[in-house]
Parts: C-alpha cells; sequence; structure tokens
C-alpha cells in the first residue's frame, strides 16, 4: 500500500570512503544525503492489521588498492514510524563458505558471496510460506552502519485533529470564562441573601428596641 513518484529512485551507491582508526574500529564517515518520499494508501479500514513500513536495506562493501570488491556486511532497518530525528545504529553481517580456501581466495584475490536477493536480509520478497528456514545458511558479524533520518509526515487526519483540538481549547476557554462569570454570580447572590436575612431579622425585632437602639447610636 506504499507508492512513490515516478522521478523518485529508490537505490543508489555511496561514494568511497576511508576509514579512520577510533579506538579499536575502522570507521568511514560517509555523510552521504538522501532524500526519500513515500505515499501510503489507505486500504480497507474494516482490516484489524496495522500497515506495514517501509524497510532500507543496504550493503557495505570495501575496495582495496589492487581495486579489489569484498562485501563486508548487510543489513536493513524499518523507518521510523515517527516524525522527528532519529539515529538508529544497525549492526550487518556476511555470509561465509567453509574451509580456509575461500578465506584465503578472499583476502587474495577479492569476491565474497554474495545475496542474489537483497530482501534475503529480512523476508525474502518470493516467500510465501508461514516459516522461514535459515538451517545451514553460515554468517558473521562484521560492524554496524549508523543513519540520521529526519522525517517527516502529513496527513488530512493531523489537520483534522488539530482543528478539533482548537475546538476544544475554545470550548474550555468559553468554559473558563462561564465559570468566571459564575462565581462572580454566586457571590452576589450570597451577598442578597446575607441582605435580605438581615433585613427580615430587623423587622423580626420589637419596635421599642428598634428606636431604643437607633437613638442610643
Amino acid at each position: 500500500e506504499w507508492s512513490s513518484p515516478t522521478f523518485q529512485q529508490l537505490s543508489g551507491v555511496t561514494q568511497s570512503c576511508a576509514t579512520k582508526t577510533v579506538g579499536w574500529d575502522d570507521v568511514a564517515y560517509f555523510c552521504y544525503p538522501f532524500t526519500l518520499e513515500m505515499f501510503f494508501t489507505q486500504g480497507d479500514e474494516s482490516e484489524d492489521s496495522l500497515p506495514q513500513w517501509p524497510v532500507l536495506y543496504f550493503e557495505v562493501l570495501s575496495l582495496d588498492f589492487w581495486q579489489r570488491y569484498r562485501v563486508e556486511g548487510y543489513g536493513s532497518l524499518v523507518l521510523p514510524a515517527s516524525p522527528g530525528l532519529h539515529m538508529l545504529t544497525i549492526p550487518t553481517w556476511r555470509p561465509v563458505e567453509l574451509g580456509t580456501v575461500a578465506e584465503l581466495r578472499r583476502f587474495f584475490i577479492g569476491g565474497s558471496p554474495e545475496l542474489e536477493d537483497m530482501t534475503y536480509v529480512r523476508i525474502p520478497s518470493t516467500f510465501k510460506g508461514e516459516r522461514l528456514s535459515r538451517f545451514g545458511f553460515r554468517t558473521e558479524t562484521t560492524g554496524s552502519v549508523t543513519f540520521r533520518l529526519y522525517c517527516l509526515q502529513q496527513s488530512k487526519a493531523f489537520l483534522e485533529t488539530s482543528a478539533l483540538r482548537q475546538r476544544m481549547q475554545s470550548v474550555l476557554d468559553r468554559l473558563g470564562g462561564f465559570s468566571q462569570q459564575s462565581s462572580v454570580y454566586n457571590v452576589l447572590e450570597a451577598f442578597q441573601r446575607a441582605r435580605r436575612r438581615m433585613q427580615e431579622a430587623r423587622e423580626s425585632l420589637p419596635q421599642d428596641l428598634i428606636s431604643t437602639s437607633a437613638s442610643t447610636v
């Protein structure tokens, strides 16, 4: 249910970058920018399953002085579902062959086992069963790749929720104004009730007592 514009490039190759020793690791700072734009079309709303988020597959290659290429690792990451800045470090692995001959060939001649289908890093695109078995597939860990992702999301649902939030805010403001007015009215009503009680109590007193107190004052 995801699509992209026709002019969108869904694959690419970075530049070659020399490594730098940081502690015990050899680190390459690619700083390669890329932009990706995807559109999600919601299908049947009655479905209970959540949408699957797009996946980014990547492959790391090394190039030596004699222009020999070697596969250093494969990896994949699911694009973040929340907007904002995300720093993701993804571990990588590479397939290996049994025996020392394959490692000697890799070291002296170059070349190494590769994946024909990049989706085999997660679930192959041709897989249609219920259980995926990787029994007998030998791999080894090689390193990690760090991605800095800036995610933006646009949706009409966001506008509807923001408009609803604004309406709720205006309602709350009105309720706040009404509460202030009601408190003022409550004070005035209490004052009127106290005044009426004082007048009733004064009228219930004898007239001679009222005249005596008035003359004394």
